[in-house]
């Protein structure tokens, strides 16, 4: 009796560190500690639902891929690499599709800063259904709060080019810092009010996720009473096909905001659409879903404004005006080389020693 006493009690003190430990902040750090490919688990989200007529990739009877990577079994080099997906699509089909460490084709994979490049062609899709006017507008126009702060003069443009001039600490490992705060918080809209300048906007690129999570607010704001994610599901997620349902993490459970810098929870193939969508300049089986033009402001070199050769409106360019990519932390990668009409998709337990980069642009020329 007194042993089962003595087990309820300790059991009762876990759960009350445990509650303890996630109400917070700091606790939620120090209980999850750093970015994980496990994270989809840990976060109230709001689901994306897959249609019910999916659109599928054919799948090659023979696959075209390299035999080695940097002299190594192909497979081998991915495995070794930290690699739990790994997808290439000519053509729209499939010419090599593995997982690996225990995942498959059905697994769940948080997509980190990907959403970044998401929350991108939401801002298109808003701007071609008139919600937002332009990307010349002032933010505070859409974040009122911010206005008399030294904010007047950020334009939208320059939250998609990281050339806001907004302070922001990029680094996770500061459990008081900007980034760990905007991950782990529960209060979105309060840290953004609290937000300074820190330099003038249009000289210099900074890669920020607070400049992500400005244009997710912006959107949020744009969209009148509709969330985030319930505009991911009418412009994407239903006109695209996707196979899975999906989820996108937020801040809280109550009048929760999406985290559009970082957190949409998808498959593989299913992120493998999205370059899809983007290497046919925003066509989906004969319907523009997103303008052509937001797609080549989008992924075309511009360094006016601060802005640099390698960054255009939340993507990633490898060889400007030749190829773009979504990515994120951990090495999660949406590679697109639309002369190529090739797709790769990358994902991730951690980076690895490999550099994707490199390893995107000579499979595309292999291709």
């Amino acid at each position: 009796m007194k042993n089962s006493f003595r087990f309820g009690f300790r059991l009762l003190g876990i759960i009350l560190v445990s509650h303890l430990l996630l109400s917070c902040q700091l606790g939620r750090f120090v209980f999850y500690n750093f970015a994980d490919i496990k994270d989809h688990k840990k976060f109230k989200s709001r689901p994306l639902i897959a249609p019910t007529q999916s659109d599928t990739f054919s799948v090659a009877t023979t696959g075209k891929f390299p035999k080695t990577l940097n002299a190594i079994p192909f497979d081998q080099y991915l495995e070794d690499n930290k690699t739990v997906a790994f997808l290439i699509i000519k053509n729209d089909t499939i010419q090599y599709e593995k997982y690996f460490k225990g995942y498959e084709e059905t697994s769940i994979v948080p997509s980190f800063s990907m959403a970044k490049s998401v929350v991108s062609i939401l801002i298109g899709c808003a701007i071609d259904d008139g919600l937002i006017d332009s990307v010349d507008e002032p933010i505070i126009k859409y974040l009122p709060e911010l206005n008399n702060k030294g904010f007047e003069k950020v334009k939208i443009k320059h939250l998609l080019q990281m050339t806001s001039g907004i302070k922001f600490n990029e680094s996770y490992f500061n459990p008081f810092g900007d980034a760990a705060s905007f991950y782990y918080g529960l209060n979105l809209r309060k840290l953004i009010s609290k937000m300074k300048m820190q330099s003038e906007p249009g000289k210099k690129f900074e890669y920020s996720s607070g400049d992500s999570q400005l244009l997710g607010l912006i959107l949020e704001r744009s969209l009148k009473g509709t969330t985030v994610t319930s505009y991911l599901q009418e412009k994407l997620w239903t006109p695209l096909g996707m196979e899975f349902d999906a989820s996108w993490s937020i801040d809280r459970k109550n009048n929760g905001l999406e985290k559009t810098f970082c957190c949409i929870n998808a498959r593989a193939r299913d992120y493998a659409k999205l370059g899809k969508l983007y290497k046919n300049k925003g066509k989906w089986n004969g319907k523009q879903i997103v303008s052509e033009k937001w797609i080549t402001q989008s992924t075309q070199k511009d360094t006016t404004e601060g802005s640099v050769s390698y960054y255009q409106y939340q993507w990633w360019l490898p060889t400007p005006n030749e190829d773009f990519m979504a990515q994120g932390i951990l090495g999660q990668y949406i590679y697109v080389h639309p002369t190529k009409d090739l797709i790769i998709v990358r994902l991730g337990k951690k980076n690895g020693n490999a550099d994707w980069w490199s390893i995107f642009t000579s499979l595309a020329k292999y291709y």
